[in-house]
């Protein structure tokens, strides 16, 4: 069953935000289990708009919601299954950028587990939907290709994660950045599958201090002209 239109909680919504943050739990969630992140993330980023959405389908096995039903889904289902909900997912995040005038180099996907596998997969399509993608207990689908478009993946997941293990963003970071794709790596340790303080500590420390691997390029490439 699927709901009319996703609810969202607003943690954040500056006027004239200058960045945009949208989150997406994972499966049998709420976006009221992002929002702690998100007011977080937004203590922060004053400047930025900060939403966390319901995925658009009840769960089928708990009292939240859910992108696609993971009941009875194999390795081989969950790409199809991601990519049924792709174009669901694109015109979500094109509303909130056209509802705040936020173009996609400002906007940053959060996504954790489910949340994680849809932001993930965003960045193999051809539209150019976020500057930046932060995939939390998460992983591709498929083995990634470089993105089509110059976003900025930064990949974190629980050493002790039982539901999606810990060498999925290990492999999704060797091969991003095996391409020349732009792509970071915190692993944590002692957690599971969850958002604990040092995973929120981590989010910040890349979105405040990593610089995109296109820039130092092109920075080379000036002092070297």
């Amino acid at each position: 069953m699927s709901l009319p239109a996703p609810s969202h909680i607003v943690l954040a919504a500056p006027e004239n935000p200058q960045q945009l943050f949208l989150l997406f739990h994972g499966v049998g969630d709420s976006a009221q289990g992002l929002a702690p992140l998100g007011e977080f993330i937004a203590a922060h980023f004053p400047q930025a708009a900060v939403i966390s959405i319901d995925s658009p389908h009840f769960c089928d096995f708990a009292a939240g919601y859910q992108w696609y039903s993971i009941q009875g889904a194999t390795e081989d289902d969950r790409h199809a299954l991601v990519a049924e909900q792709m174009p669901r997912f694109i015109a979500m995040v094109q509303h909130w950028q056209q509802h705040f005038g936020v173009a996609p180099e400002a906007t940053c996907l959060l996504g954790f587990s489910q949340g994680a596998f849809m932001s993930l997969q965003s960045t193999q399509q051809a539209v150019f939907l976020a500057g930046r993608v932060v995939a939390l207990a998460g992983r591709f689908t498929q083995v990634p290709a470089l993105p089509v478009h110059p976003v900025v993946i930064h990949l974190l997941h629980g050493d002790q994660d039982a539901v999606v293990p810990h060498h999925h963003s290990v492999a999704a970071a060797e091969r991003l950045q095996a391409l020349g794709g732009d792509a970071t790596l915190n692993i944590i340790e002692g957690l599971g599958h969850g958002i604990d303080n040092d995973m929120a500590q981590a989010i910040i420390a890349r979105l405040t201090s990593y610089v995109p691997k296109r820039i130092w390029d092109e920075a080379m490439r000036g002092a070297g002209a």
